[in-house]
């Protein structure tokens, strides 16, 4: 979990993401089947974030619960999810199925397809940027 070293720490000296590496772990020690994140990464500055997306990544790779998380970072949807689901006013706004076949990375020249699509669905277009 990253997190050598500081086993003796008190929570409140615990960086963000050191904190959410610990949450990470206690979601998980149970061996959930469904695990539920809510905003998980919001807290966090933009490093840490990518660096926490690579760890749920492995810990979802060795553990294999289904994910539901929930975001407000489009491009963080993009790059975690195998399906994304826009809400609008209660409604599924959109359903975007992500193609497995492409690596999960902010490089993939294919994420900016997914990114005008999921923008466009929330409202988002080049007159709003």
């Amino acid at each position: 979990m990253g997190l050598k070293g500081r086993e003796r720490a008190w929570p409140g000296e615990l960086s963000g993401g050191e904190a959410q590496r610990a949450a990470l772990a206690r979601s998980l020690v149970r061996e959930p089947e469904l695990l539920l994140a809510d905003e998980p990464f919001g807290a966090l500055d933009a490093l840490t974030r990518i660096r926490m997306h690579g760890l749920l990544r492995q810990l979802w790779e060795r553990h294999r619960p289904s994910v539901l998380l929930v975001t407000h970072d489009v491009d963080e949807a993009i790059v975690l999810a195998d399906r994304v689901l826009v809400l609008d006013q209660g409604q599924i706004g959109l359903d975007l199925t992500i193609d497995r076949a492409h690596p999960r990375s902010y490089r993939d020249p294919l994420l900016g397809e997914y990114r005008e699509r999921l923008l466009a669905a929330l409202g988002v277009t080049e007159d709003h940027r």
